[in-house]
């Protein structure tokens, strides 16, 4: 057989750039540490690796969200705890205020101090996070959620978007509480109703008053305003809505419950004949009106033109300072779940991590003994392969004539 120089060549480059590619598959899988590099290692291995890398990827993504869902809950938390003691305070302030031997001066200080509370408070809420997002703002984090207006109140001037992370396949976890629900939504604590008392004179009281017979008060007339008159000569007492008499004139007695447009309304005092006093639907209070309510109160200082509705007034703003703190401690509990099941389910990520992990490893990891001695064998291979064409190139038929 006739093997032209042209054809040798070819071969014997063709054989030893293949040993030399070998020699590199082997150097490429020792100094990675793995079996496979790519599909033509070990197709369904491939695959496989594939699916453990996308669910590993998934895991860094959810952990980094849990992570900023963490600092944002943590943050609210401790503005929430804060809050929780500012009120806490102010609750203070106006029991002490209440006590007989304090002079007008001296609550003229409380009140200052209150105001100065106000101020810290109204600060918590305009809280902002290292980035200078506002926290309470809804989805409106370049906004100033609250501000004061010249008469004192405050405006919300945020949304009500609550924004939110996912932490797990399946799991979002919200990552702000908007201002509204946080500050301005407190629980009425007489119930759905707001009462006044301005043409009251006798400390009559309103203990609660609440919906509950929804059609019947949906289908009354509105506006859902209702005046409660006791007669000048028997003290019977009278309701009033917009549309007229809604519970004709009855002998009244103290702590009775009168039931009217599906409302029922529980009394508590002794009026005196010709007493009035309205109330009108409001199911939640600000924080801040019930603040700004309480200094009101303060200001009026120990001699009131009228005590017994000067006390009136104090246990409703008691009772109304405890249900705005009950709803701050609601809110930081809120933190608190949230920052409980964000431990919880990182716990979760590590362990899936730990187990995907180990799977990938049993998958793709080398036996190096078993690499290093089929290195050594490629490299052989590839030394012998170029020595052998080292020789056969330089034979001619010169040497054996």
């Amino acid at each position: 057989m006739r093997v032209s120089t042209a054809q040798f060549y070819l071969q014997s480059s063709q054989q030893m750039s293949q040993k030399s590619s070998d020699v590199n598959d082997q150097m490429a899988y020792l100094s990675s540490g793995k079996r496979v590099l790519t599909a033509k290692d070990d197709a369904i291995s491939y695959s496989t690796l594939a699916g453990y890398n996308n669910d590993l990827a998934s895991i860094e993504k959810y952990k980094r969200n849990i992570t900023m869902a963490e600092s944002h809950n943590n943050m609210q938390e401790i503005v929430f705890a804060d809050a929780d003691l500012i009120l806490d305070k102010i609750k203070s302030d106006m029991l002490l205020a209440n006590n007989g031997r304090m002079s007008s001066e001296d609550i003229q200080s409380l009140a200052e101090q209150v105001k100065s509370n106000f101020s810290q408070l109204l600060d918590l809420a305009n809280s902002q996070n290292e980035n200078g997002d506002y926290i309470f703002s809804g989805y409106q984090t370049q906004q100033k959620p609250f501000s004061q207006n010249v008469d004192g109140s405050v405006t919300y001037n945020g949304d009500s978007g609550v924004r939110e992370l996912q932490v797990a396949k399946n799991i979002n976890i919200a990552t702000n509480q908007a201002g509204d629900a946080a500050f301005l939504k407190v629980e009425n604590a007489i119930g759905d109703f707001t009462a006044n008392y301005t043409a009251n004179t006798s400390g009559v009281a309103v203990e609660s008053a609440k919906i509950t017979n929804r059609d019947n008060y949906n289908s009354s007339a509105l506006p859902h305003d209702y005046t409660f008159t006791f007669d000048a000569i028997t003290n019977d007492l009278t309701v009033t809505g917009s549309a007229g008499v809604v519970f004709p004139a009855a002998p009244y007695t103290a702590g009775q419950t009168i039931s009217f447009d599906g409302i029922d309304v529980t009394l508590n005092g002794n009026p005196l004949p010709g007493d009035s006093f309205t109330i009108s639907e409001q199911e939640e209070m600000s924080v801040f009106d019930t603040i700004n309510n309480a200094i009101a109160w303060m200001e009026k200082g120990s001699v009131s033109v009228n005590q017994e509705q000067h006390q009136v007034d104090y246990n409703a703003l008691l009772n109304q300072l405890s249900s705005a703190m009950n709803h701050i401690t609601s809110r930081r509990v809120d933190s608190g779940i949230r920052l409980q099941t964000l431990e919880s389910q990182e716990n979760r990520h590590l362990d899936s991590a730990l187990n995907l992990a180990k799977g990938k490893s049993n998958i793709e990891d080398l036996d190096f003994a078993k690499a290093i001695s089929e290195f050594e064998q490629s490299k052989l291979a590839l030394q012998a392969s170029q020595q052998a064409f080292s020789k056969v190139q330089g034979l001619s038929l010169f040497n054996y004539i």
